[in-house]
């Protein structure tokens, strides 16, 4: 039932724009601590940026996110992400489809068109929001985020999201659904840029500190909210 009804197209918008009303009363009812709080300054002088985040940190990302900096958030082709895309696209964002994949199935998800798509966004100004790890690999940071980096000359900005009311699902990206009435806390890593001629070590070192700087941080935001979230029943 549940996959007949997802794959409607009908229910997906429907879905999302549902999705998007909660995220909008858990924005408006919870309180938000920016860490470090004089990031947005910052990033105004370096928009557009690539912004980017863990698998399951994504829920309050349309927030995250300014609408002045016009963005575009990547979603994959999967129907429950596309629930996602037209939650984010109600909160005025544009949306690419397509996902990375560390095997054989880099072009089945459309990744490579989702590459040049976000290529073209980046010389055209918008900010991308994106996740650093491919489903199911949770929290290894692809070496795609490097790519999009050093082709745009446009830095890498890690965030991590977290609260004190949450639930914390038992899946493979650990995603939380946040409650109202909470204490949001929106933690930011350093820039990180990767220059045009990078060779394969810049590369590989890169893409190790973007995953060094989302477990920091996300370790950070999770310390912050303690005690320990509820968790849901298992999810697969």
């Amino acid at each position: 039932m549940w996959r007949r009804l997802r794959d409607a197209a009908w229910f997906r918008r429907a879905a999302g724009r549902a999705l998007a009303a909660y995220m909008t009363l858990v924005w408006k009812t919870s309180r938000v601590t920016i860490i470090p709080g004089d990031t947005y300054d910052k990033i105004e002088l370096e928009i557009p940026v690539i912004v980017t985040f863990w698998h399951g940190q994504q829920f309050l990302m349309s927030y995250v996110v300014k609408q002045h900096w016009r963005v575009f958030g990547l979603f994959s082709r999967h129907p429950d992400a596309e629930i996602n895309a037209y939650a984010v696209e109600v909160h005025g964002h544009r949306t690419i489809r397509g996902s990375g994949d560390h095997g054989t199935e880099f072009l089945r998800k459309g990744a490579l068109t989702a590459t040049l798509q976000m290529i073209e966004a980046l010389k055209d100004g918008c900010t991308l929001a994106l996740t650093a790890d491919v489903p199911k690999v949770a929290r290894v940071a692809s070496r795609g985020i490097i790519a999009l980096a050093r082709h745009s000359g446009r830095a890498i900005l890690p965030v991590a999201v977290s609260s004190t009311r949450r639930i914390v699902a038992n899946s493979w990206d650990r995603a939380s659904l946040l409650l109202p009435f909470g204490h949001v806390f929106i933690v930011f890593g350093d820039f990180i840029r990767v220059g045009e001629r990078a060779d394969r070590a810049t590369i590989e070192a890169s893409r190790a500190l973007v995953e060094r700087q989302l477990n920091d941080i996300t370790g950070k935001a999770e310390a912050l909210v303690a005690p320990a979230p509820q968790k849901a029943a298992d999810v697969g």
